[in-house]
């Protein structure tokens, strides 16, 4: 429910031109640390179908217009990326507090790594499954890019980094904040 109410609220987006700067990735990756795999999928499903939603009624422009080009593989963009963001966060954040013994760093080394799945996933299937559409072929014309890497630079730069940042520290925080709260 939380998703719900970050993605189609002001709170949890911040929308640009093409794509929104999406803070849904704080709780996926809260979830995921805490829940760990079960919750990161659960948390990472809720975020690709409010996606999926906003996709359907217009409210993402991207997605939106994807969805008219190919319905199947737009669902497959919007679902498949949030489903592995969540479980590889939960799992990654495990291998850092297990296997590299980062401690408190942990956390913020699983919560970075939500946003930039994310990105890598969700830009990934744009660019394998829609880069030669005729959409993504004028995004690359605007944006003066001449191939797939610098087209997801152009697109997800500073977005990607404010991302990023954003669940590196509330959700590193908000993470080990609650774990230390459970274990008392």
């Amino acid at each position: 429910m939380d998703c719900f109410a970050l993605e189609t609220t002001p709170l949890g987006t911040i929308r640009t031109p093409f794509l929104s700067i999406s803070l849904v990735t704080i709780p996926v990756a809260i979830g995921a640390i805490i829940i760990g795999p079960i919750g990161g999928i659960v948390c990472g499903l809720g975020f690709g179908f409010t996606s999926l939603y906003n996709a359907l009624i217009g409210a993402s422009g991207m997605m939106s217009t994807l969805m008219a080009v190919n319905p199947f593989l737009a669902v497959v963009t919007i679902l498949v990326p949030r489903f592995l963001e969540g479980l590889c966060t939960a799992y990654l954040f495990k291998f850092f507090q297990n296997k590299v013994k980062a401690g408190k760093a942990s956390y913020f080394l699983g919560a970075i790594c939500c946003p930039l799945l994310n990105t890598i996933l969700f830009m990934g299937c744009i660019v394998i499954f829609f880069y030669n559409s005729d959409y993504i072929q004028g995004l690359v014309e605007t944006f003066g890019v001449s191939n797939p890497i610098s087209f997801i630079i152009a697109l997800v730069g500073v977005q990607g980094l404010i991302e990023a940042i954003s669940c590196c520290v509330l959700a590193g925080a908000v993470s080990w904040a609650l774990q230390k709260a459970i274990k008392r």
